[in-house]
């Protein structure tokens, strides 16, 4: 597969302290890429290094096979995590010039915002100023004028900060879309769950190190751990928990059913398969519920940071 963006060794020290250490990642073309880490990681140090906003102290970026340089500002469309609009413009006004700004001519320009606007259904904010939105629909306004110059590479900093669920769902799917199109988007939250919805490969910075990358469908089958949440329906619960702890590592499992069941997790050993868990569960009573536990993104993320403290 190719990469759009490898960061190579990338370190970058202001004074003393040490923002990021050798830190090297590759975004694959045509994916979203989740970049991850506790505050202070260094995850913010790396996108402006990537935007240009600072350089490193060694190591290099490449974009789509060229050393990272100026002329790549217009294939690059950064949403910040602090939003950078002008409170007093109006709304179409300014999103012309920042257009304008990103290489676009101003009747392309308007043909593209006119096609956005109509597309999230604001078309009649156009003459509003910015401080007369709420943060929600100053957010829309930054987020089309971010992809409005259709760039190669995406970068959205807590792209969902101030929606409600609507509209952040909205948002979501064009998301998707653009990468479904071609884009490619580097992804930095702190919202697991939407890591989960969005993200095909990850990485994981903590204390200014890489300490996890790869795709995450591959990261999750690592960590899982062979474990079944089980939920059975038996006349001797106590007599059955015992029977199966002594076969296999049973602890006891929380989740809502409408029957009373026996509820447990349940580890087979390797070699076994989940079928011969459940032939061996269906001899003993009524399996009503059976699911494999995927750990989560949010599980990953905190076993790791935790075992590389």
């Amino acid at each position: 597969m190719s990469h759009l963006l490898e960061v190579q060794s990338v370190s970058k020290n202001f004074g003393t302290y040490k923002a990021l250490n050798q830190v090297s990642i590759s975004v694959p073309q045509g994916s979203i890429f989740g970049l991850l880490g506790p505050n202070g990681a260094g995850k913010t140090t790396l996108i402006r290094i990537i935007n240009q906003i600072t350089a490193p102290d060694a190591g290099k970026v490449i974009l789509d096979g060229v050393l990272l340089n100026s002329s790549h500002i217009k294939d690059i469309g950064y949403l910040p995590e602090e939003r950078g609009l002008y409170k007093s413009m109006k709304v179409g006004e300014q999103a012309l010039y920042l257009a304008q700004l990103k290489g676009l001519s101003k009747a392309e320009a308007k043909a593209r915002l006119t096609q956005w606007f109509d597309r999230l259904e604001i078309g009649d904010w156009w003459n509003k100023k910015i401080q007369e939105l709420s943060k929600g629909m100053a957010q829309k306004i930054q987020f089309v004028v971010t992809v409005l110059h259709q760039p190669k590479l995406l970068i959205f900093d807590e792209p969902f900060s101030g929606f409600d669920p609507i509209n952040a769902n909205i948002i979501k799917n064009e998301i998707l879309r653009l990468r479904d199109e071609g884009a490619t988007v580097i992804f930095s939250t702190h919202r697991m769950e939407s890591v989960e919805e969005l993200c095909d490969d990850i990485a994981l910075i903590h204390r200014a190190n890489k300490i996890l990358e790869g795709k995450l469908l591959d990261i999750k089958r690592h960590y899982k751990r062979n474990t079944f949440e089980v939920g059975i329906t038996t006349h001797d619960k106590v007599g059955l928990q015992h029977l199966l702890s002594e076969k296999f590592e049973v602890t006891t499992a929380q989740f809502k059913t409408l029957n009373d069941e026996l509820k447990l997790n349940i580890k087979i050993p390797n070699g076994e398969t989940s079928n011969q868990l459940f032939q061996y569960l269906a001899g003993h009573g009524q399996v009503s519920h059976f699911v494999e536990l995927i750990p989560s993104v949010n599980d990953i993320f905190i076993r790791t940071v935790k075992n590389s403290q």
